[in-house]
């Protein structure tokens, strides 16, 4: 009953995490007479019985549920006033974390002392970036030295916002990131305001923590100058994988083996085991030891110690407090002598993350970390004699390999058919060798060690490449449906019997629902469009009942991350998009083609058309053509015709890049969609003088993102349509879209979408409904509401 009263508890914690509107904490008060009334039941009956022990799971459940809502009212309550966005704010405070390097700047958390400016409001931990160039155009030389360390004191002139992602399906939240984490605004350092470091150090705990990673890290780095591995040695000792290159990440996630590529549950557990067995070899071998102190009871006390060590050099991220957290519990149970039972460990290990940290239940890593551990308990666990340490080890394989594909699936679409043989010999590499080789080398002057470590890490590199190169190293697939996740795990817990019990393949049927049922689609005929969330950019997919089109790839925010690789190509392949059909990239401007690269190297493309200039490098091979006016195409009754810009344009060499944009009127019975990416005033003239009669359209995404150059009122009133969609970054630096700009379409009837209130905007069309039904618009910010989401009644 211990066991079942936790696991209510946990769902409980989930269903507050679901809320979009935090209860009122005076509901708490049901828990009571709940919670008497099934103290006074007597067992004379099982009906008794069994409402007895409903009601103690209902008043766990409710403790849980209120338990995350006391939590997450008292840190909502530290917010930034909306007032206070985008101003001004003098502060003073301490770089809390070790800076991490940008491709133009340094990141770091910074926890606020004192707020100087009169009457303004800011949260106490807070995340800033600083540009040491004066102009965003201009770019610092990259690498280079930190300009802020870790718990130095600073007064500061900032400008914050509060916490806002990009929201579109099958893409994670980072706000809840942001709110697990305690950040409760971001923002930027004016460069040219009088900042001032105000004391070099704080002696505080946590700050001396930071400032050994620190010195750490810059080891790493002058050990291993120029090394190409460099940023995963830096990922595995400190927790920091912004070096990290994106195609290292594209080897680890289609072999399986991301997880060991930032300090992981599997890392402190694997060095706490280590520490726990070396110990214990010593130990009991000097008795003068072992009559003070048991073996076991010392083994545990070092492993212990270890597993919080490595948890503090990781900087005490949330993950790896998570595994600490469940390691003590290991510990207690192991130091107390009592006889393990591994449900109840778990169960309260669980518990215990979930007391200390209510938001751990909406992190993958949670559900995975857990996952796991469950799945080589059941499958190892209630098994007659002590195989071999061989076979151990394959079956623990087996297990976390079967076990997790219901849940990677629903997570990430895709699960690696590769994973175990690259598991079976990066495991142990990874957490035996190159981890414990470098840790030593970090804290210690033995290069050699690094060095070492390095080069076992290589070999690793070079046989999970070799893997990836493997044809369909890979299954992906759509989001599954939620409901096909039931008959899944049944199917897991049916395949991992033990041997000799018959007929274990059946398990294999209650992954068939999850495998097998296709992603909706559109009706013959019909179109569904959707507009992506991609910060200050343009992304839109079309889909027919066959085909798949896309206009636009997104910015590329870094030189790790761009909107292609985060946004784009897993919304994709969660709508069960394996191939695009066509690709159309409207103009060489970053907002626009940043994303291209990672898509083409992700996404098979069947050809791409484009405005951008003939001397652009791509990474990927492709079947690429100029886009122009005339061309036109129809793919299930949806037709594609191409305005502008004319094919005679592309030898003005005067001409801008915004004003040769492709331009493309797609539509069907219902409704019709004009995309004309960053045109402005003179592009839009010409449109209304060659194409007047054909620019007509009901869903129009607005030129150059609202912008004051666009939107003319001539071109408003050849178009009229009936939605208008704003895609802006929040608070953008361009002000994007223009109230002015707004007024207008609204001055015209138009109903008004922006990606950067709404999120990504889905919008279906109905041939067979009445007129005025025929086009439907979901927002979903508006779908997917949590309690940290902001309200935006614009």
């Amino acid at each position: 009953m211990i066991t079942a009263s936790i696991v209510a508890f946990v769902v409980g914690v989930f269903c507050l995490q679901q809320v979009s509107t935090l209860p009122s904490l005076y509901w708490a008060c049901l828990i009571l007479p709940i919670a008497f009334f099934a103290y006074q039941l007597r067992f004379s009956s099982r009906i008794q019985q069994a409402s007895k022990a409903a009601l103690c799971l209902l008043t766990s459940l409710m403790l849980g549920f209120f338990w995350a809502a006391g939590f997450a009212t008292v840190r909502m309550v530290d917010a930034l006033p909306h007032a206070w966005e985008s101003r001004s704010i003098e502060l003073t405070g301490v770089v809390a974390t070790l800076p991490e390097l940008t491709q133009r700047g340094e990141r770091f958390q910074f926890d606020v002392d004192h707020v100087l400016t009169k009457g303004a409001t800011v949260p106490r931990h807070i995340s800033l970036v600083f540009y040491p160039a004066g102009s965003w155009d201009e770019v610092p030389a990259f690498p280079r030295a930190a300009q802020f360390r870790a718990g130095e004191r600073w007064r500061l002139t900032v400008r914050l916002k509060r916490p806002h992602s990009t929201q579109n399906p099958h893409v994670f939240d980072f706000e809840s990131l942001m709110l697990a984490n305690n950040i409760r605004a971001t923002g930027s350092i004016k460069a040219k305001a009088k900042n001032e470091k105000l004391q070099d150090f704080v002696w505080r705990p946590q700050y001396v923590i930071e400032h050994l990673r620190e010195l750490a890290k810059l080891r790493i780095a002058h050990v291993l100058t120029d090394k190409q591995y460099l940023g995963v040695v830096q990922a595995l000792v400190m927790g920091d994988d912004s070096a990290i290159t994106f195609d290292d990440w594209q080897v680890f996630l289609r072999t399986g083996t991301s997880h060991l590529m930032s300090i992981s549950g599997l890392h402190i557990t694997m060095l706490s085991g280590l520490a726990f067995a070396l110990v214990s070899f010593v130990w009991r071998r000097v008795p003068q030891l072992a009559s003070r102190l048991p073996t076991r009871k010392a083994a545990v006390v070092v492993g212990a110690l270890t597993a919080l060590s490595y948890s503090l050099i990781a900087g005490f991220s949330v993950p790896t407090q998570r595994t600490l957290y469940m390691l003590t519990v290991f510990a207690i149970a192991l130091w107390s002598g009592r006889q393990l039972v591994m449900t109840q460990v778990l169960a309260f290990a669980v518990l215990v993350v979930v007391l200390l940290d209510p938001w751990a239940v909406v992190s993958a890593g949670f559900w995975l970390s857990f996952g796991a551990v469950a799945m080589i308990s059941y499958a190892l666990g209630g098994r007659v004699g002590q195989p071999h340490w061989f076979k151990v080890a394959v079956q623990t394989q087996w297990a976390v390999t079967v076990g997790m594909v219901p849940l990677l699936l629903m997570m990430f679409h895709q699960a690696s058919m590769i994973s175990l043989v690259a598991n079976a010999f990066a495991i142990p590499l990874i957490s035996f060798v190159v981890t414990p080789l470098a840790l030593l080398g970090s804290f210690l002057p033995i290069d050699a060690a690094l060095n070492l470590s390095y080069q076992a890490l290589w070999l690793c590199m070079e046989a999970l490449k070799w893997l990836n190169q493997l044809p369909n190293a890979v299954w992906q697939q759509h989001t599954p449906a939620m409901w096909t996740l039931l008959p899944a795990v049944v199917g897991v817990v049916w395949v991992l019997l033990p041997r000799g019990v018959p007929m274990r393949w059946l398990g294999l049927v209650g992954f068939l629902p999850m495998l097998l049922i296709a992603a909706p689609r559109p009706a013959h005929g019909e179109m569904r469009i959707t507009v992506l969330d991609v910060g200050q950019g343009l992304s839109v997919l079309v889909q027919t009942a066959t085909r798949a089109f896309l206009y636009d790839a997104g910015p590329k925010y870094s030189q790790q991350s761009d909107a292609g690789a985060r946004i784009v190509v897993p919304f994709l392949q969660g709508e069960g998009i394996s191939a695009l059909d066509g690709l159309m990239v409207s103009h060489d401007d970053n907002d626009h083609s940043g994303g291209m690269d990672s898509l083409l190297a992700q996404m098979p493309v069947t050809w791409l058309a484009s405005s951008l200039p003939d001397s652009r490098k791509y990474s990927t091979p492709v079947n690429k053509m100029r886009c122009f006016a005339g061309q036109q195409w129809v793919w299930d009754d949806v037709r594609f015709h191409v305005l502008f810009p004319t094919l005679e344009s592309y030898e003005d060499s005067s001409i801008k890049d915004n004003n040769r944009s492709c331009v493309i009127k797609i539509s069907n019975s219902a409704g019709s969609l004009l995309l004309v990416g960053d045109i402005e005033k003179q592009a839009e003239f010409q449109l209304v003088d060659s194409s007047a009669d054909g620019l007509k359209s009901d869903i129009l995404v607005a030129p150059h993102h609202g912008s004051k150059s666009s939107s003319t009122k001539v071109f408003i009133d050849a178009v009229q349509p009936k939605h208008t969609v704003f895609t802006a970054g929040y608070l953008n630096r361009f002000k994007h879209p223009a109230p002015k700009v707004v007024a207008r379409y609204q001055d015209a009837g138009s109903a008004i979408h922006r990606s950067d209130y709404h999120g990504a905007l889905t919008i279906n069309t109905h041939s067979e409904l009445a007129s005025e039904h025929q086009i439907s618009v979901s927002s979903w910010r508006k779908q997917s509401k949590r309690y940290w989401h902001d309200d935006f009644e614009h």
